[in-house]
């Protein structure tokens, strides 16, 4: 049997619930460095090695291992379709975290295209230094619904991503885990209880605005609100199901966890009633869903900031980087 027929069995497979037809990127390039060590050093360099090569429209001098899969905005791509047809240029925004057992690498950045400039998330996965997978999400604003206005992006360095935490303050790979995916238990049908700590910092920025202790972020009027007080109010009722979560990347030292999924939104809450008695309109009234990838800070057990880029998809729509999901699942 050919590579190619595998990959399309593969794809079958595994891809089966995605409704929309795509070609997986499985491509040689020749290039290939063998049995090389990738510390994290190594890592930052495929991303600058990936991001050049993606400026340029030239794929050909990226270190590819022998077969690849490429997302864009959840939907396999042939390497060189997508964002690499249209990009003009990036922006200064550079967030990097590193994962060196797992060789994996993310990036939070802006691409920019011919009309406008877009939040842009990545992620790699190599082996024995070659790329293997990319994963990316591109937040194209001009063709995001207008449900939810949001402010102009405000990009900053945030340095405490890049902190080594002391050793009591540190939490194991499974436990940076449990903290992150807490985060993602509190914010489904979100009813005010918490499954999750946050310290008393915590900020959050999402498509590149900070949506807590912002009062200039209005939507349910949460905004102000820092962290644990919003998800202690019930303010995302909204927020149906958080499906599909992947944790592909955990830098213990740093106590970093990058995260991926989807967040349904079913569209069927109208009003609804927070912890405080208050009742409110939910700013959901169609069904979609975010497909998104955040990166989360956890500082001695506890989220103290969140970095997420989401966009919408399809309600429901299936992951390539998953197998299906059967009735009875969701």
């Amino acid at each position: 049997m050919t590579t190619f027929s595998k990959l399309i069995i593969k794809t079958i497979i595994y891809c089966a619930s995605i409704a929309s037809s795509f070609s997986l990127a499985q491509q040689d390039f020749g290039n290939a460095v063998s049995n090389m060590v990738c510390d994290r050093e190594c890592l930052y360099s495929l991303v600058d090695l990936y991001l050049d090569g993606l400026k340029k429209k030239d794929p050909s001098d990226i270190p590819w291992a022998d077969e690849v899969m490429f997302t864009e905005n959840n939907v396999p791509l042939r390497i060189g379709d997508g964002l690499w047809g249209t990009i003009t240029g990036m922006g200064d925004y550079d967030l990097r975290v590193a994962d060196v057992g797992a060789g994996q690498v993310g990036f939070f950045g802006v691409v920019d295209e011919p009309h406008f400039s877009s939040l842009f998330a990545m992620r790699l996965k190599a082996e024995h230094g070659l790329i293997s997978e990319v994963e990316t999400v591109v937040l194209r604003t001009e063709t995001e619904p207008k449900s939810i206005i949001w402010p102009e992006p405000v990009l900053e360095h945030k340095p405490l991503f890049y902190e080594i935490l002391p050793e009591e303050r540190r939490r194991s790979r499974d436990r940076l885990i449990s903290v992150a995916n807490g985060y993602f238990d509190t914010l489904q049908l979100n009813d005010g209880t918490l499954f999750t700590e946050f310290h008393e910092e915590c900020n959050r920025v999402e498509n590149g605005t900070k949506t807590t202790n912002n009062a200039a972020v209005e939507f349910t009027s949460v905004g102000a609100l820092g962290c644990e007080e919003q998800f202690r109010q019930g303010n995302y009722r909204y927020d149906d199901r958080l499906r599909g979560r992947r944790f592909p990347l955990v830098d213990e030292e740093r106590g970093l966890v990058l995260a991926s999924g989807f967040i349904d939104h079913s569209g069927r809450l109208d009003r609804y009633t927070l912890t405080d008695g208050r009742e409110i309109n939910s700013p959901i009234r169609y069904p979609h869903s975010f497909y998104l990838l955040e990166l989360f800070k956890i500082d001695d057990g506890k989220i103290k900031q969140i970095e997420a880029v989401f966009v919408s998809v399809p309600y429901g729509m299936g992951s390539p980087w998953q197998p299906p999901i059967l009735p009875g699942e969701l």
